[in-house]
Formats: structure tokens, sequence, C-alpha cells
């Protein structure tokens, strides 16, 4: 098995795992994940075809699953807040900061975020997105233009607030439930 094509195709990878989970660490996972399964799995890449999107494809199949387990982890058990208090910083507000791209990003429904990295990210068609999420075309295209509508409002968000600071919501605060 020649690795050459695969390697060259890390980069890629590694930018939309990060865009995607936010985390640098969590990203080298994901990336790591999915080069083992593409490894484990290579016999169902057909020769010829796109290995870009087999990849990405493989990848998203990975990141959907983490994100479906993490889910039914979350409504199956209870957490303990004081055995999580040390992650459980708040962020500094400061409404004359803007917010960063990546946050914007991640406040992005994942189905939307994912379209919205692949196609301008990754500069995929919508076809080939279209058959790494296992979507229409058409859905392809309507998340897209909700995703750079939705980015665009948040984008435009602290711009808003600092304007006119009586619209801002108060912050909701965490509290212990017994």
């Amino acid at each position: 098995m020649n690795t050459q094509p695969i390697v060259e195709q890390i980069p890629a990878l590694r930018r939309y795992a990060r865009a995607l989970t936010g985390d640098a660490w969590a990203a080298d996972d994901l990336v790591q994940d999915t080069l083992e399964r593409a490894c484990s799995k290579w016999r169902l890449w057909v020769a010829g075809s796109d290995l870009r999107a087999w990849l990405f494809t493989v990848m998203h199949n990975l990141f959907a699953n983490q994100v479906r387990r993490a889910t039914r982890q979350a409504q199956s058990g209870s957490v303990n807040i004081d055995e999580v208090a040390h992650e459980l910083v708040a962020p500094v507000a400061d409404l004359g900061i803007a917010m960063d791209l990546q946050r914007c990003l991640l406040r992005l429904p994942m189905d939307q975020r994912e379209v919205l990295l692949l196609v301008s990210l990754e500069d995929m068609s919508y076809a080939e997105v279209a058959k790494i999420t296992g979507v229409p075309i058409g859905t392809v295209m309507s998340r897209l233009s909700r995703a750079r509508g939705r980015l665009q409002a948040l984008l435009d968000e602290p711009v808003r607030s600092a304007a006119s600071p009586a619209s801002v919501a108060p912050v909701s605060t965490l509290r212990r439930l017994k």
C-alpha cells in the first residue's frame, strides 16, 4: 500500500478536524482515528476514486459517531459538579472585544458547520460534500446558506451588543442541583 497519497491529505484533515472540534487535542485524536480507520478499511476504497473525499467521509462518520456517543452518555448519566469544577471557568465578559471566527463556527449547528467548512475551507464542490455527508445536493446548498447567514449574524453580534448595551441578555449562571 502506497501511503504517500494519504500523507498528502493529513494537513487538510487536520484543518477540518480542528474546525469541527474546536480543540487541537481532540482534532489530532480525530485525525488519528480517521487514519487508523482508513488503513483498516483500505480495501473499501475504490482505486481511481477521490481519496480525499473518501477520507473526509471516514472523518465525518467518525465525528458523527463521537457526537452521538457523547450525547447518549450525557443523557444516561449525571456529572457531579464538584468533580468538574476546575473545568467550569467562565470566560471574561468584555463586550468591547469581538468574538473570534472559531468561536462563531463552534456555535453553528454541526451539520451547517460541516458543510460550510468543506465548501469554504476545503474548497469542495457541492456534489463532493453531498457524497461525504450523505445528504442531497439541495440540502448541502440549504445548509450552506443557513450557515453563512448564521455566521454573519454571530460575527456581527458583538457590534450590535456594543452599540446598545441595554439589549444585552443577562449571562446565565451555573447552579448546583441536589
